[in-house]
């Protein structure tokens, strides 16, 4: 698919975007009578790359539309145009975003529910998605997106220095935290530099993946409800920071690295194991290093693993088209279809079930080999200030740098994100 794509096309209005769009998709000598979809998303890089060549798949197969892509760029600038567009009901026919912001905009009016019966007609339906990303896209009853994605936080390891080190066996099986400083100190020895590579140096967004994963794998909640107290448990939130700046001691895992620095370690060979996102694997196996891939280990007890969705919403319009509408549904249907590219190029999970069920998509190696998360995903705690490209990670960051630095203390850390949390919880909701 990428050599379909040229990095000139994907390139061509790029001053356009820095004025607010980058138009792709509409095929040529499509006929006057075709319906022009517009379709925005924040899919740049590779992403946009495999998306662009997925929406001309799907316009070319003659459906009785044209999807018109408007690029934007990622995070608040996008967010923050889509709910201008949505509030003046000049929105696009169908957008992205992700699953984590849905609470934000849901509630405000800025999105229209799907309706269940027109997605079955295009062939979707709830059976078709894993339980927690269906349920992700709900708000009071009404589903306001459907998911392309998943796209966890996971554990990546170089084979060739598992196998010298002698823990192959070991990183799938790992059930507790010392289990996992052990099989980081032989990887560490093997390497001669770290045993695991994690960047997060001024980016909340890596902190709180991190310790989100291991907060939820202690089995503790995270309630965020507008008017009330924050409702966590203190002792989990205590205990997964402490156990996070352990691994951060300059030998384990570099005590203030950012995210480039541990991509180019562990690119490099010198360290076994590192901490990414699956957006992080084309670069990976771009490089053509020995490396696989599997779900963060319940070091804790519990599995779970923090993530988020690429979703398909409906942006409120003053006027909605109705033979446009039905369009949209085929098109999202479309899409979800041929996702096993989106797997292939970007490294997600696709949610359309009969894709990760298939044989195209089981051959995809290391993607099916985390397959299973969207079992028990765990996205932000759902409140208007959280999600991707908010700064509700940027408050946790706040809060506890330090701590990952190993001048904080842990406790006094989470005490202080908390009492930031009720702040926010205390303001009424601007939307």
């Amino acid at each position: 698919m990428r050599d379909k794509i040229s990095r000139r096309r994907l390139l061509t209005g790029a001053a356009a975007l820095a004025g607010g769009g980058m138009l792709f998709g509409c095929a040529p000598g499509a006929s006057r009578s075709t319906a022009e979809l517009s379709y925005w998303h924040l899919m740049t890089g590779g992403d946009g790359i495999v998306m662009a060549g997925l929406v001309d798949a799907v316009n070319a197969a003659n459906l009785g539309f044209q999807a018109t892509q408007t690029v934007l760029a990622w995070g608040a600038p996008y967010y923050t145009k889509l709910a201008m567009a949505s509030a003046g009901g000049r929105a696009p026919d169908v957008a992205i975003m992700h699953a984590s912001r849905i609470a934000g905009y849901a509630p405000g009016g800025l999105l229209e529910p799907w309706d269940l019966d027109l997605l079955e007609e295009v062939g979707l339906r709830e059976s078709d998605f894993p339980p927690l990303v269906w349920q992700k896209g709900m708000y009071d009853g009404k589903l306001y997106s459907i998911a392309l994605d998943s796209h966890p936080f996971v554990l990546y390891y170089n084979t060739e220095h598992a196998t010298k080190a002698g823990v192959t066996d070991a990183l799938h099986s790992m059930k507790s935290p010392e289990a996992f400083t052990e099989v980081a100190t032989k990887l560490q020895k093997v390497t001669g530099k770290h045993g695991l590579s994690y960047g997060y140096l001024g980016d909340g967004s890596q902190m709180w993946r991190l310790f989100y994963t291991f907060y939820r794998q202690l089995g503790a909640e995270m309630k965020l409800v507008p008017g009330q107290q924050a409702q966590v448990d203190e002792a989990a939130g205590v205990k997964a920071l402490t156990f996070v700046q352990s691994l951060l001691d300059d030998k384990i895992a570099s005590k203030a690295g950012d995210g480039g620095t541990a991509t180019s370690e562990f690119l490099h060979g010198e360290s076994g194991m590192f901490f990414g996102g699956v957006w992080e694997l084309p670069v990976l196996k771009a490089a053509k290093m020995p490396v696989d891939a599997l779900p963060i280990p319940p070091l804790f007890g519990t599995q779970a693993a923090y993530a988020d969705s690429h979703t398909f919403v409906l942006p409120r319009q003053s006027k909605v088209s109705p033979e446009r509408r039905k369009h949209v549904y085929t098109m999202v249907a479309e899409i979800l279809k041929r996702s096993v590219k989106w797997a292939d190029g970007g490294g997600h999970i696709p949610a359309y079930q009969p894709v990760v069920k298939s044989a195209e998509y089981q051959a995809l190696k290391p993607q099916s080999n985390y397959a299973e998360i969207p079992a028990y995903v765990n996205y932000d705690p759902d409140v208007w200030f959280s999600g991707a490209g908010s700064d509700f990670q940027n408050y946790f960051a706040e809060n506890v740098q330090n701590v990952y630095l190993g001048s904080g203390d842990p406790a006094a850390g989470f005490e202080g994100f908390v009492k930031r949390l009720n702040v926010l919880l205390d303001r009424p909701q601007p939307v």
